[in-house]
């Protein structure tokens, strides 16, 4: 191994572009090759990021010695194929979200990473939000106390026109899911996260305005594991788009946080302010040449030094997949109109 860790790229797509600038301003890594089988989209991402080698076949590029790691940026329902095709390989994967579609593929995905003794790691970068690591603190030190309620609220709007931009966009078999399992799935990530993890869950789900199989509007009520209740709504089907946003409550004091940063910090008999913390507009942004607080960046960068330091990437596949399910069990109880435990 070179003294860089070597990434390549399968999936030229939208989001293929956050994970090929990270990479290649990062002083550890190097960009070697990328895959799309729409080759144009690969040879333009190829002449934008300075990448030598383009392929159509990604099996094809995964039989080069001189990659590490592979970013997975193909549609959700492709994860599976790509992350096992890699790591029979012997290659790394960091990949996008959600893990996968489905609780089988997921599992096949962790058991090859540990068959073939490679890392695995998916990008979930609202969990590195400064306002959601104050929150996370401040729930570790005790001083909510005993949380209360826990909700997630996730309302985007999505255009008939996006939904037709791509065959796979609004689909069960490669999207997986709509409002929740794409768009609202970061959110979701995060709420269960901060929460401790959720025991049971109960939701309604359809595709209220948008003329997709999958769901643009649900809701669902939460039970958490330590006995808190709480709420989720994600949405595509609202306009405009509201800032997504979080609400936590204990016996103790209440956090609210959004994408513009933390809106409420309360604690009884304490004059505690706030933290000063950066908004989601500071974060991720392709514009933004600030990389330290980049979400893509913080994941390509721990995934080098989790394959230097041979340590669990920071969201590994076990992490990853628990959103996952929480959505597949959000999606079985509107589908069954029964309360369904995880």
């Amino acid at each position: 191994m070179s003294n860089k860790i070597r990434f390549a790229i399968v999936g030229a797509g939208v989001i293929s572009v956050y994970h090929a600038r990270a990479i290649a301003h990062h002083a550890e890594a190097e960009l070697v090759a990328v895959s799309d089988v729409e080759v144009e989209k690969a040879n333009k991402l190829s002449k934008d990021y300075h990448i030598p080698a383009v392929y159509s076949n990604y099996e094809e590029m995964l039989q080069r010695d001189d990659i590490d790691v592979v970013s997975v940026c193909v549609p959700s329902g492709l994860h599976g194929e790509v992350t096992i095709a890699a790591a029979k390989a012997g290659k790394h994967i960091l990949c996008e979200k959600p893990l996968e579609i489905t609780s089988e593929k997921m599992t096949k995905m962790i058991e090859a990473a540990r068959q073939y003794h490679v890392k695995l790691g998916c990008v979930f970068q609202r969990r590195t939000m400064p306002a959601a690591l104050a929150v996370q603190k401040v729930i570790s030190e005790g001083k909510l106390g005993k949380l209360v309620l826990g909700d997630a609220y996730l309302k985007y709007y999505r255009s008939p026109e996006y939904y037709k931009s791509a065959g796979w966009r609004g689909t069960w078999e490669w999207d997986g899911g709509g409002a929740l399992m794409n768009q609202g799935v970061h959110g979701v990530d995060v709420i269960q996260y901060l929460m401790g993890g959720v025991a049971s869950v109960f939701a309604y789900s359809a595709p209220l305005i948008r003329d997709i199989e999958v769901e643009d509007t649900a809701v669902a009520v939460l039970k958490y594991k330590n006995g808190a209740f709480g709420v989720i709504q994600g949405t595509t089907s609202v306009y405009p788009n509201q800032e997504t946003r979080f609400e936590l409550h204990g016996e103790n004091g209440t956090v609210v946080i959004s994408d513009s940063g933390i809106q409420q910090w309360k604690f009884i008999d304490s004059d505690e302010e706030a933290p000063q913390v950066g908004s989601l507009a500071t974060m991720g942004s392709v514009k933004s040449e600030n990389m330290d607080s980049d979400g893509h960046y913080i994941f390509v960068n721990d995934m080098i030094q989790a394959v230097k330091e041979n340590r669990e990437p920071l969201v590994n596949g076990e992490e990853a997949r628990k959103s996952v399910e929480l959505v597949l069990a959000i999606y079985e109880s509107a589908r069954t109109g029964k309360e369904v435990f995880l």
